[in-house]
């Protein structure tokens, strides 16, 4: 069964096919050109549909074998934030940058005069085909730092410490983060659907 992502992300292709590994799974910037979708969702959910939605348009009249379109939206909700950045998390600094998204959320835990918060990443998995719309989530709870460690992962990784754990997912290698993360359990629910659908 082949899976295209809705996604160009390389790094978040690399992290979908670790986990989904008895799949095909390819970005769909592979096969047609990438082009602008408008995440006007206001949940992760509607945006994960959303994209799917649109790329299972595009690819439907090009495909001459059964495929599923997955798409992706998540996101970090810190409590000290009142919840943000949220859906927003991918654009949360207007630049659109892992860099400047994560010094975002510091400066602000840091203007409040916060070193850490409670907060969890969530992730809405939505898979489009023939057979239906469906979509999953999973959720990864901890805290966040004012101080990023690790080299690994990408996004808010080295910020997020989960629960019971002391280092950042930065700091952990991809099939430790994988058992851990929000992906990890969106995806494992997707693959328990596959199997029915």
């Amino acid at each position: 069964m082949k899976i295209i992502l809705a996604s160009s992300n390389v790094k978040k292709a690399v992290e979908i096919r670790d986990i989904l590994k008895t799949f095909e799974v390819v970005c769909y910037s592979d096969m047609i050109p990438a082009f602008e979708i408008v995440e006007n969702g206001k949940s992760f959910q509607e945006n994960a549909l959303i994209k799917a939605k649109a790329v299972y348009a595009k690819i439907q009249g090009i495909m001459n074998e059964s495929f599923w379109v997955l798409s992706d939206d998540s996101g970090l909700v810190v409590d000290a934030l009142g919840g943000e950045p949220g859906i927003f998390s991918a654009r949360y600094s207007g630049e659109g940058s892992d860099v400047a998204n994560l010094q975002k959320v510091i400066s602000k835990l840091q203007e409040k005069g916060i070193n850490e918060s409670r907060a969890y990443f969530c992730a809405a998995s939505a898979i489009v085909g023939e057979k239906g719309d469906y979509c999953v989530h999973g959720f990864a709870y901890g805290k966040v730092i004012t101080t990023p460690r690790g080299q690994h992962g990408f996004g808010y990784d080295p910020i997020f410490i989960h629960t019971n754990h002391s280092v950042t997912f930065a700091e952990m290698d991809r099939l430790q983060k994988n058992t851990l993360s929000h992906r990890f359990k969106s995806l494992e629910l997707i693959q328990i659907l596959l199997r029915y659908l």
